[in-house]
């Protein structure tokens, strides 16, 4: 099982800063978010700097990109890195989509499936084995002289979606090759909705689910005592109370018997107490969707939780400790090097 760090907006300099301490630190690679920046020129920054790490994006937002945009830059990057990286895309949120980016949403898991298709498509034209060709419901493709396209290489393509829902969890199956998990996330509904639901997504191109990677973010919140524990304990309550006050998500809260819970975050939110938001999230509802630990019982609990479930894990929460740290850097170290032995 692959371990790696989850990182957001940064500069080039810092990327390549952080990319060598992860890679120097035992690490597999680094999973770049789609916020404030978008990741492909720190990718590039990083890549350069660390020539053995993997890099991802987790996600990607599709629908403002042509597919054609979304597959150049991504078969940039594989040939570049020398395979050391895959594409993960997502739909990103309505409000978002259509207001930050002013593109169209509409049946965001059908649009996202021709998406994949149309990417894949675009991947194929550019290692010449097919003339570019993807007619389909959301999006056309047919031209791509010699000259405008890319420079052909051997290096494996694929493609990763994100998905909640049983919709999504049904595209995920059949056309991706893996699924960036959500953070808020529990392994009974790993278990019960994700691979059930991936699974039929499957059956439709008739693989198996096995044969679909799980790249899974995990709230880790190590430490030897609960004060050490404190600062990490406080950003997974915030992150899983931010994330569950989406209307959508309360049913991560009530399959686990925590009924209600997105109503009183949501009325946290209304009353304007974003700090209140946290204490919603019981210990009882952390240990559900967190790992917490002494440092050296985390890499033994995240391989008891994941191994044989998630062919990535992704540390959430580490790197501001690994950016300002050494000795921080030094056990997350030694957490990854024994999780990729195990």
């Amino acid at each position: 099982m692959d371990i790696d760090l989850m990182t957001g907006g940064s500069t080039w300099a810092e990327a390549a800063d952080l990319a060598r301490k992860v890679e120097g630190a035992g690490f597999s690679g680094l999973l770049y978010t789609e916020t404030s920046q978008v990741p492909w020129m720190q990718i590039a920054a990083a890549a350069m700097a660390a020539p053995d790490l993997f890099f991802t994006t987790g996600i990607a937002v599709a629908f403002p990109r042509s597919p054609m945009v979304s597959a150049a830059v991504a078969y940039e990057l594989a040939d570049n890195t020398e395979g050391r990286f895959r594409l993960g895309l997502g739909s990103q949120v309505k409000a978002h989509v259509t207001r930050r980016y002013s593109s169209d949403f509409d049946r965001p898991a059908a649009r996202l499936r021709d998406y994949v298709l149309a990417v894949k498509a675009c991947f194929r034209a550019f290692d010449r084995d097919e003339k570019l060709s993807h007619e389909g419901e959301f999006y056309s493709l047919s031209l791509l002289p010699t000259d405008w396209a890319p420079r052909p290489h051997q290096h494996p393509m694929k493609v990763d979606i994100s998905a909640v829902g049983p919709l999504m969890m049904k595209v995920a199956g059949e056309v991706a090759d893996g699924v960036h998990v959500h953070p808020l996330h529990s392994m009974p509904y790993v278990e019960n909705r994700l691979l059930p639901g991936v699974a039929e997504g499957a059956a439709i191109s008739g693989r198996d689910v096995s044969e679909i990677d799980l790249i899974i973010p995990v709230f880790a919140c190590p430490g030897d005592s609960p004060e050490e524990r404190a600062s990490y304990v406080a950003r997974a309550k915030r992150q899983i109370g931010f994330y569950g006050s989406t209307p959508n998500y309360a049913f991560q809260f009530d399959d686990l018997g925590f009924d209600g819970t997105t109503g009183r975050i949501r009325e946290k939110m209304k009353a304007g107490d974003i700090d209140g938001i946290a204490e919603v999230i019981t210990d009882e509802m952390l240990e559900m969707f967190a790992v917490v630990g002494p440092w050296d019982e985390m890499a033994d609990r995240l391989i008891e939780r994941y191994a044989g479930t998630a062919s990535r894990v992704v540390m959430y929460l580490g790197e501001p400790e690994m950016r300002k740290d050494p000795m921080h850097l030094a056990k997350w170290g030694e957490v990854a090097a024994a999780v990729r032995a195990g």
